[in-house]
């Protein structure tokens, strides 16, 4: 009975894509709130809201390394549990969810203890002037001191999720997002702790998520449980968990790297000010870019369990509707983002003067945004069939050596803070048509070959 639940190999693949989807969506959208809303409510303090908004601005890269070890154990683990799941081998899937929670534990404790010793020298190496470091060190402290409820919740969520207990893993941020938008207005003017107050309203709400989804992992209704038999490492399970997670750890902490970059010329050439538009610029990708990350987040439990199953046309047309989705969004979003930039930007600050310099640094940065999609595309399904060394190349190629390169050279050839957001697009056409054609070239004839050689087989 347990083996035909939550079974991607039957029905309509854009059916069972679209019923994790639009649950993993909203789950992405709730948990967008956790910053967002923190940005928002930060970015209408009375006293020091655009010196308040730009320190948040600064934790950023912290934030996105606390993430990229979530990712490299969860979006390691949960594909890998999903593949196994396909071949009905759910022993092995629960002690590969099992080393993922360990690991996330271990880690995560160590990332408390150097981010606080460390914490100083990186924000200052991260943008930070004598006006905003104060801001930053307020926030940053206190996150850091719940890091470990943000790696299980957004970590363990992923396993949740490969199971295809979608609305499970939307009600896990649902209940932390609610809480914190709560929280927030509470700490943050009630109590008038300012950056402080957002960042404890931030910690007490992953720690609600955090227990919720241990709870259910541990209850009687998941198909896989979390067990302490299971934590036990095994060097094999962690190194393939390690070596399929480098996708999104690299994805992640290559957007801390690319973070630092902008933050730290943007303060050369610009300034606080530009430091400040750069916190919003991606404020408002983190909530644009959502949907397309729950489609592709989603397709991935879909494609990797036909995979494990040897349902290779299924495979094929999953990539073909995730893409096509992909696509349509991210370019309709080019459009509103490029036509109405002003409407953004005030979702955050209200400053005249950011407002200004934001419009066209909006409008640069967002060129050609649906390029983008080409690179979310290919991603996941490289990380959805197990090709670990082909998703991590591309992370890194667009980033460090397509990104960061023109962070430092585009500026110097007098083209100013202009320069510095330029290097976004130029690297979406680039990393994204390069992503996604290898996937096309390497991928699909594969699938092709597979199905062929099963026909000849039967």
């Amino acid at each position: 009975m347990e083996e035909t639940k939550n079974d991607f190999s039957k029905g309509s693949i854009v059916k069972n894509i679209l019923n994790l989807a639009v649950p993993m969506t909203l789950a992405q959208l709730i948990n967008v709130l956790y910053n967002i809303v923190d940005r928002i409510y930060i970015g209408r303090i009375p006293d020091h809201a655009t010196l308040s908004l730009t320190g948040i601005g600064l934790c950023l890269p912290i934030i996105s390394i606390v993430i990229a070890f979530a990712n490299l154990f969860g979006m390691g683990g949960a594909p890998l549990c999903s593949i196994e799941r396909g071949r009905g081998n759910n022993k092995e899937a629960e002690a590969i969810m099992g080393n993922s929670f360990a690991l996330m534990i271990i880690v995560g404790v160590v990332i408390t203890i150097l981010g606080l010793i460390l914490k100083r020298p990186m924000l200052y190496l991260f943008g930070a002037s004598d006006m905003t470091f104060p801001f930053a060190d307020q926030y940053v402290t206190i996150y850091l001191l719940g890091s470990l409820f943000v790696m299980v919740g957004l970590g363990m969520n992923s396993f949740i999720n490969s199971q295809g207990f979608g609305r499970i893993g939307m009600m896990t941020v649902l209940l932390g997002a609610v809480t914190n938008i709560i929280l927030d207005p509470i700490f943050i003017f009630v109590f008038h702790m300012g950056v402080r107050g957002a960042a404890v309203a931030t910690v007490i709400s992953q720690g609600l998520s955090a227990v919720w989804i241990v709870r259910f992992l541990t209850g009687k209704r998941t198909i896989l449980r979390l067990k302490v038999s299971c934590f036990r490492l095994k060097k094999k399970r962690v190194l393939n968990i390690v070596g399929l997670g480098m996708s999104g750890f690299t994805m992640a902490i290559t957007n801390s790297l690319v973070q630092i970059m902008y933050n730290a010329s943007l303060q050369q050439y610009g300034g606080d000010l530009y430091v400040g538009i750069m916190t919003v610029v991606n404020s408002v990708r983190e909530v644009i870019s959502m949907p397309v990350n729950g489609v592709t987040n989603s397709a991935q439990p879909v494609m990797g369990f036909n995979y494990g199953a040897g349902e290779y046309k299924r495979v094929k047309k999953a990539i073909v509707f995730t893409s096509a989705v992909s696509i349509l969004y991210t370019s309709f979003m080019w459009f509103l983002v490029h036509g109405y930039p002003e409407f953004f930007i005030r979702i955050f600050n209200k400053d005249a003067e950011l407002v200004s310099a934001g419009v066209p640094a909006m409008q640069i940065y967002y060129f050609g945004f649906f390029m983008m999609s080409l690179q979310f595309a290919g991603q996941a399904v490289f990380v959805a069939l197990g090709k670990s060394k082909r998703a991590v190349f591309f992370s890194i190629f667009r980033k460090v050596i397509i990104v960061i390169p023109l962070i430092f050279l585009l500026p110097r050839l007098e083209m100013g803070t202009n320069g510095i957001f330029m290097a976004e697009p130029i690297s979406n056409f680039i990393g994204g048509a390069a992503c996604f054609g290898t996937m096309l070239l390497t991928v699909w004839p594969e699938l092709s070959e597979n199905r062929s050689k099963q026909k000849r087989e039967a």
